[in-house]
C-alpha cells in the first residue's frame, strides 16, 4: 500500500469531527430497508457511519479500511450506538474473509486506487452468496466537471479513480442489474462532501 495514500486516511480521520458526518449515506439507508437483513460487508469503511447504521437495523456487520484511525472511531461510534461492528483494518487479500460469506456488500464512496480498484472488486464478489446483492454510489467520471465548479462536494481528482457504467458492467460481469444508473445529486455528508456532484448507483444481485 502506497504511504501517501495510507497518510492521506489517518490524518483525514484523525480529528475529533466525523470527516462524513454521523449519519449513513442517503442511497444506502433507503435501499438497505428494501432488504431482508443477513451478513453485511462494508469496504473502505473509514469512520464506520455506514457501517453502524446496518447494525443498529439488526445486519451482521463486517468492515475494513486501511486506516487505524477510521476504525478506532468506528469502534468508538459503535460503542456509542450500542451495536457490535467486526472491523478489520489492512488490504482486502490480506485479511481473512471466507468466499460465499456475505449477504450483501456496500460500496459507498470506496475508491479505491485507480491500479486496483478493478482487481478489487472481482476480489470482493467472491466473497459475496449466490443472490447476494452489491450496493454501490461512488462518483462517476462526470463528477470531474462539478468538481472543479466546488471542491467542497469531494471526490477524487483524477478520471481514473472515477467510475463509468461500462467499468461497472465489466467488474460484476455475473450480476442481474436491478438498478444501474449516473445521477446528479447533492451531497450533505460531513466536511468533506458537499454540494451537487455525479455519482454511479447500482444495486445488482449476484448470479
Amino acid at each position: 500500500m502506497d504511504q501517501n495514500w495510507l497518510n492521506k486516511w489517518n490524518e483525514r480521520y484523525e480529528n475529533d469531527d466525523y470527516a462524513y458526518g454521523l449519519q449513513p449515506n442517503e442511497y444506502l439507508a433507503e435501499q438497505l430497508a428494501k432488504w431482508p437483513v443477513g451478513k453485511i460487508l462494508f469496504p473502505a469503511e473509514g469512520e464506520g457511519r455506514n457501517a453502524v447504521f446496518a447494525a443498529q437495523l439488526g445486519w451482521e456487520v463486517s468492515a475494513f479500511d486501511i486506516s487505524q484511525a477510521g476504525q478506532q472511531k468506528a469502534q468508538a461510534l459503535a460503542a456509542a450506538k450500542n451495536v457490535h461492528i467486526d472491523y478489520q483494518v489492512g488490504e482486502l487479500q490480506h485479511l481473512d474473509y471466507a468466499p460465499n460469506s456475505f449477504d450483501a456488500i456496500a460500496l459507498i464512496f470506496a475508491h479505491f486506487p485507480a491500479s486496483i480498484k478493478s482487481s478489487l472488486h472481482k476480489m470482493l464478489v467472491t466473497l459475496l452468496k449466490p443472490g447476494g446483492i452489491v450496493i454501490f454510489e461512488a462518483f462517476s467520471k462526470n463528477h470531474l466537471a462539478y468538481l472543479e465548479k466546488d471542491e467542497k462536494v469531494g471526490g477524487p481528482k483524477d478520471i481514473a479513480s472515477l467510475f463509468s457504467i461500462e467499468e461497472i458492467q465489466a467488474d460484476f460481469k455475473n450480476f442481474t442489474f436491478d438498478i444501474l444508473q449516473e445521477a446528479i445529486i447533492t451531497l450533505r455528508e460531513g466536511t468533506f462532501h458537499n454540494g451537487q456532484g455525479a455519482v454511479i448507483r447500482f444495486i445488482a444481485r449476484k448470479n
